[in-house]
């Protein structure tokens, strides 16, 4: 048995170990009965899974090694509990599927617990999209405005223009950035909205005028979930005497949004994308509020630092990279941006001197 599979045993083991914590802490903190109940099937699911690997290290003569809470666990962990489980749940759910993509999972013999229903949340026990891409929207909008500032300031620094021409072109960049990604989402959200209500009041015409129409429809997704087509009937049946009914089913199955919410509110995500972004393009300027000179140069790429290893963190929680790559890829890219912009910017600053 050669090492390479050895290492792959154990990588399947830590994150069936993670997962069966995880899904456990979320039972813990769901406040749906439902929800808990489902966290509970799936975190004892997880637990069969890590013994399994477990069994296959024994019969190899390897350790297993002792149970480990990783920074990740405790990271999502925290967030459910301060935000609820709805928050992170989409983020758990796209970091399993990350792991077993990236990491080959070797399941023969290994089929009684997967594929595993993963639940999402009250109304159907699904997830709403807006929510599910909170944690996301939040890391990469600052991620924006970090990069894109420290961008400016690095070319107005290597201009040589003087600190109080860096700080108000960082400030100028800040608000600017910000107000142009309030203003994206804002139009982002009302175009979606306004494309949700077209498909809904279609499907709702449509069902006013051919009910029969949408009874089959209904019938349909019953029994691709699995229903008999003699169930599915009589539940389609049962669905269509209440057209409201029938039409929230239509627009959640064939549209996957909740149709009293439409995508949030524009104004909501207007404020939170001005917000974030202004946090992240906050690193690379603060310093020159206190500092001059070199110094302020430093001390900015100090500040960016920080600011770059907290959003590879963050973006290690959901694309399931280890954090330490996260933080490296997020270095490297933003070291090339602000190299380029520094050169750019003395070479313009000497020609225009």
């Amino acid at each position: 048995m050669s090492n390479h599979r050895i290492r792959r045993f154990r990588n399947n083991l830590r994150i069936e170990r993670d997962n069966a914590t995880l899904y456990a802490r979320l039972a813990e903190l769901a406040g749906d009965e439902r929800l808990r109940q489902a966290y509970r099937r799936i975190a004892a699911g997880e637990r069969g899974n890590a013994q399994f690997w477990e069994a296959r290290l024994r019969e190899l003569g390897e350790a297993v090694p002792p149970p480990r809470i990783g920074l990740r666990v405790r990271t999502l962990s925290w967030f459910a509990q301060c935000f609820g489980t709805e928050f992170v749940m989409p983020t758990v759910v796209r970091l399993e599927h990350a792991d077993h993509e990236t990491t080959p999972v070797d399941r023969s013999g290994h089929r009684d617990h997967f594929p595993l229903p993963r639940p999402a949340g009250p109304h159907g026990l699904r997830h709403r999209a807006q929510s599910g891409n909170t944690l996301r929207a939040a890391v990469l909008g600052a991620n924006d405005g970090l990069v894109s500032n420290v961008s400016l300031v690095m070319g107005m620094a290597g201009a040589a223009t003087g600190d109080r021409a860096v700080l108000l072109a960082g400030l100028a960049g800040l608000v600017a950035g910000a107000c142009s990604m309030a203003l994206g989402e804002w139009l982002s959200v009302n175009s979606s909205r306004e494309f949700y209500q077209a498909q809904i009041t279609e499907r709702a015409e449509r069902l006013a005028v051919a009910p029969e129409d949408g009874r089959e429809h209904i019938a349909g997704i019953y029994r691709d979930k699995g229903l008999e087509p003699a169930a599915a009937e009589h539940l389609a049946e049962h669905v269509v005497e209440t057209p409201r009914a029938a039409l929230d089913m239509l627009v959640r199955e064939d549209l996957g949004v909740d149709p009293a919410e439409l995508g949030g509110s524009a104004y909501g995500a207007a404020i939170s994308s001005f917000c974030l972004f202004a946090c992240g393009a906050l690193f690379p300027v603060a310093p020159y509020f206190f500092l001059g000179g070199k110094a302020a140069l430093l001390a900015s790429a100090c500040s960016t630092a920080a600011g770059l290893a907290l959003i590879g963190i963050g973006t290690s929680l959901f694309t399931g990279r280890g954090m330490l790559f996260s933080i490296a890829r997020q270095f490297a890219i933003t070291s090339v941006a602000a190299a380029i912009t520094f050169g750019v910017g003395h070479m313009l600053g000497v020609v225009l001197s």
